[in-house]
């Protein structure tokens, strides 16, 4: 018959459990100290690197961009805020915020054409011919972090993916699985028929026209009937082919 354990051997194996569980809380503590102190460190040199290459940084978008990333490895944000270190070392906060008041303005510009969803490649076009810079100079990635700040706004400013394309929305309007099935066959042309859609998506012609209508009450969509085959044709200027015929100084 096994002895139970006595008194003195539950004390023993509870100081044991204790010492054991203190060992592994200072082996934890040693580890995130050192691992703040490497943070540090490495926010200390990423600042160094800053000044060194503050001019690249600024003129060079990919060298930027390459430049964010160090820093998320870092949890730094450079545009969290318009003050402090990095507003002074680079003044890439200016840079950003501006770039996101254009953005704002151009949306609301042109809502009248596209219902607040413009192609995020239309966007850095005319963002371009705004700031009166060459593409190179802006690139998507500057647009798509200038973007993410707008949230704060909490009007519905975002990126979503529309089969190949990337459009920016200005607006909270709610796209259903139709409704990106259609602007995706859309991507073709720049627009769509009833008879397209009941064939290449193999819809009803009340489905194709519902979700047609939906698109047309948002402002997404506009009516061409101006054709010899008498189709109606549903124009997408959010995924249609940017105007070449636009002038420098357009919206």
């Amino acid at each position: 018959m096994r002895r139970r354990p006595g008194i003195a051997g539950l004390q023993s194996a509870a100081a044991a459990r204790d010492q054991y569980r203190l060992v592994g809380e200072h082996v934890a503590k040693v580890r995130t100290d050192l691992m703040k102190e490497q943070l540090a460190t490495f926010r200390t040199q990423l600042e160094d690197f800053a000044r060194k290459h503050k001019n690249d940084i600024k003129k060079n978008p990919t060298f930027r961009a390459q430049f964010h990333e160090m820093c998320a490895k870092v949890s730094v944000d450079p545009l969290a805020s318009n003050k402090g270190v990095w507003a002074e070392l680079l003044g890439i906060g200016d840079f950003y915020y501006e770039l996101g008041v254009q953005i704002v303005e151009i949306c609301i510009a042109t809502r009248s054409e596209n219902g607040g969803l413009i192609n995020l490649d239309e966007l850095r076009t005319r963002l371009c011919r705004r700031r009166k810079c060459s593409r190179e100079s802006l690139s998507e990635d500057d647009c798509l972090r200038a973007i993410s700040k707008l949230k704060v706004l909490g009007s519905g400013f975002e990126v979503i993916s529309v089969g190949r394309k990337r459009l920016v929305r200005s607006v909270p309007t709610e796209l259903n699985r139709d409704h990106n099935e259609i602007l995706e066959l859309a991507q073709a042309q720049g627009f769509v028929t009833v008879d397209q859609l009941e064939q290449t998506l193999s819809w009803t012609s009340g489905r194709a026209i519902d979700a047609l209508q939906a698109l047309l009450k948002e402002g997404l969509a506009m009516i061409d009937d101006g054709h010899r085959d008498g189709r109606r044709r549903y124009w997408f200027p959010c995924v249609a082919t940017i105007s070449t015929t636009s002038g420098p100084d357009d919206v």
